[in-house]
């Protein structure tokens, strides 16, 4: 587990008009910031907003989509557990940014990671969207790496004493995607028809890729 220190995922802006005027010290720094940036010309008054609005625009699926060519593209896996920005930027066209580094794991049958931030909110929010609430919680945060079997099973996924866990915080300077275990059954399924197995969660560690049966049922 990281011991690296963390820091907050404040994004420096210039306020609307229909902001809220900043309630926390952190706001008004915030504030103040992105106002001297633009006052300084070294941004325009929209760049951050649009920057913003980009981020929101991502969500969980670019992240499925990552998870689904691993998982039918061995060479394509094996880069991207070496060097993930450079394979995302080659391989997909994605690029990430540089503002912290990405390190993808994979699950397997004896080892589940699963990912926190003890200390805020850090997380990889240009693959997998807006984090959950529940993710930047107090009692997610402390219970999970103290206890992360209890926590998991409170998530609904329950995991034989065999497997070992292993948690990942992430920091300021360092954000992990998960690679669940491909469910069985899925034998000669397209990218697509994969990507739809993988939820938000399961890039999370607090959940298990979907059962194929349940997708078809619901298709049904």
């Amino acid at each position: 587990m990281s011991e690296g220190e963390h820091e907050h995922d404040h994004d420096a802006h210039t306020p609307r008009s229909d902001d809220p005027p900043p309630s926390t010290d952190w706001e008004v720094l915030e504030r103040a910031l992105g106002e001297l940036l633009v006052e300084e010309g070294v941004i325009e008054p929209g760049d951050v907003h649009r920057q913003m609005d980009w981020m929101d625009s991502r969500n969980a699926m670019l992240g499925a989509q990552i998870v689904a060519t691993a998982w039918t593209d061995p060479a394509f896996k094996v880069r991207l557990l070496a060097d993930a920005r450079a394979t995302l930027l080659e391989d997909m066209d994605l690029d990430i940014g540089t503002l912290a580094e990405l390190e993808v794991y994979e699950n397997t049958d004896t080892l589940h990671h699963v990912v926190v931030c003890t200390l805020c909110s850090c997380y990889p929010r240009n693959i997998l969207g807006i984090p959950p609430a529940w993710y930047k919680s107090r009692e997610y945060r402390s219970r999970v790496v103290h206890e992360p079997r209890a926590v998991l099973a409170e998530f609904g996924t329950e995991l034989g004493e065999p497997v070992r866990i292993r948690v990942l915080d992430s920091t300021a300077d360092l954000r992990y995607l998960i690679i669940p275990v491909r469910p069985t059954g899925t034998d000669g399924w397209s990218a697509a028809e994969l990507a739809r197995l993988v939820s938000r969660d399961s890039m999370i560690g607090t959940a298990l890729a979907r059962d194929p049966q349940d997708l078809k049922r619901n298709v049904a």
